[in-house]
């Protein structure tokens, strides 16, 4: 049963909603009831992340100031993620056409509604938010915390995220550095129930061994030399919230033990005190480090890693979804421009140069790569000497990086002015033997344009395609 498509039931008639509640059951769908327009509201004020589809009527009795149609015009506008299906005994026409107006993926009439027909009704609509989740909706949240990517390996990034975030489950984040832990840490703690409420990190190699139990745990005041006052550790902080613990694999052993009774009994001790207090903490942790070989060499508690890795992430290091790079320069071009004031764009030649490249230090490397490059390039548009100026030095995976060193480039010719000669088919054919029949590239090695280029190409007669892979 799958607690991210609960749906809400909303209606006054308590045995129409018992029935339709069975319904929703027995096709393995969890719900909820709610019998007035304020219970309705309420609940969603406080449980709209869960909530997959409502099944709201339209009539209330007297007892209740507000109709189905109010409510549902202040859930497109407050709760726009959430589809609604109107119900009524006293369906019409003109009734079916306002709700649909509003924003009403569908209308049914209680009079001709049978078991098959709800069913088929719901398993519709259901379809529905499956397929706009693994699309727009998953795109929305990522990119709305930084994630940038449309790549396969992101879309079921994304996909835990939304799954593991609607749950309590401890939750370990794994990746290279640079990868992004943090910001899907983030995201897991925005889709939660936990969202309104703090989100702490522990950014665990900076803080002191001596210090270690305080800052966590807080302290009494005089427990030890120095404790003026008594002290909140980072865990009441984030009390009903989500405690990121950063680089969870870098706490020392002799540590790691003071983690394990407060996480399992959800309760603190602080330092100089005998009372335990409790706490309401979800907890996501993350680590660029192979914690089972740090639990084969004695150097991780293994019941500690059970505890934080009830769930898993992994984020792929960008050099393996290189589909993503251009979706991602775009993002920060885009930021950089809306910041500075700027109208910069990238050259085709300088998205394949940067799509080769390794990245060691993953989408961070290439952000901060990007700000140096807008920042200190001479013209408007990003090409690849600007580039190679920044990472000259470094490596790409398949060919060295100075085998794209460039001169600069002149300016696009709408003509080529000078005729090929043997002695240029010669050299193109070497520049697209080099660059796997990469056209941008071969014609930063030869010094020339890409449209003078793709000129010569077409008098000499050379089939581009059969330098490519």
């Amino acid at each position: 049963m799958n607690s991210a498509m609960k749906i809400l039931i909303v209606d006054d008639n308590r045995d129409f909603s018992a029935t339709i509640a069975d319904v929703v059951s027995s096709q393995g769908w969890t719900h909820e009831v709610r019998n007035s327009p304020e219970q309705a509201l309420a609940y969603l004020a406080k449980s709209s992340h869960e909530v997959a589809l409502m099944l709201l009527d339209i009539e209330f009795g007297s007892e209740s100031s507000m109709t189905g149609i109010d409510v549902l015009g202040k859930s497109i506008r407050e709760f726009p993620s959430i589809p609604i299906i109107m119900i009524s005994g006293k369906g019409t026409i003109e009734m079916a056409v306002q709700a649909t107006k509003l924003g009403a993926i569908n209308f049914i009439d209680k009079s001709t509604l049978s078991n098959d027909r709800l069913i088929e009704v719901l398993s519709s609509a259901m379809d529905r938010i499956r397929a706009t989740a693994s699309d727009e909706d998953r795109r929305r949240i990522m990119e709305s915390h930084g994630i940038i990517g449309t790549s396969r390996a992101m879309m079921d990034v994304a996909d835990l995220i939304l799954r593991y975030g609607r749950t309590d489950l401890n939750v370990l984040v794994l990746g290279e550095t640079g990868t992004g832990k943090k910001l899907v840490a983030q995201a897991l703690h925005a889709v939660s129930r936990r969202a309104r409420h703090p989100f702490v990190t522990v950014d665990i190699p900076n803080i002191p061994r001596d210090l270690f139990q305080s800052e966590l745990f807080g302290h009494t005041r005089g427990s030890f030399s120095g404790a003026m006052e008594n002290k909140r550790g980072l865990f009441h902080q984030a009390n009903k919230g989500t405690l990121f613990m950063d680089e969870i694999g870098d706490m020392p052993p002799e540590l790691q033990a003071n983690l394990l009774l407060p996480m399992e009994q959800r309760g603190v001790r602080r330092l100089g005190s005998v009372e335990v207090e409790d706490v309401d903490i979800r907890f996501v942790s993350a680590t660029d480090r192979d914690l089972l070989s740090a639990m084969a060499d004695g150097r991780f508690r293994e019941q500690l890693y059970h505890r934080l890795r009830e769930c898993e992430i992994f984020i792929p290091p960008l050099r393996e979804r290189t589909d993503d790079v251009p979706a991602i320069v775009e993002y920060y071009i885009t930021k950089h421009n809306k910041d500075m004031g700027d109208a910069k764009s990238v050259s085709p030649g300088a998205i394949d140069y940067l799509r080769e490249y390794s990245w060691p230090g993953n989408v961070r490397e290439l952000a901060s790569t990007l700000r140096v490059a807008l920042q200190t390039m001479s013209n408007d548009e990003l090409e690849v000497a600007d580039l190679h100026r920044i990472l000259g030095r470094a490596t790409l995976p398949v060919r060295p990086a100075s085998q794209y060193t460039v001169v600069p480039t002149p300016a696009p010719a709408v003509a080529d002015p000078e005729p090929p000669t043997s002695d240029d088919r010669s050299k193109i054919e070497a520049a697209l033997t080099r660059t796997a029949g990469n056209v941008s590239k071969a014609a930063a090695i030869l010094g020339m344009s890409r449209e003078t280029l793709h000129n010569r190409i077409k008098k000499i007669g050379i089939d581009v395609a059969n330098y490519r892979p």
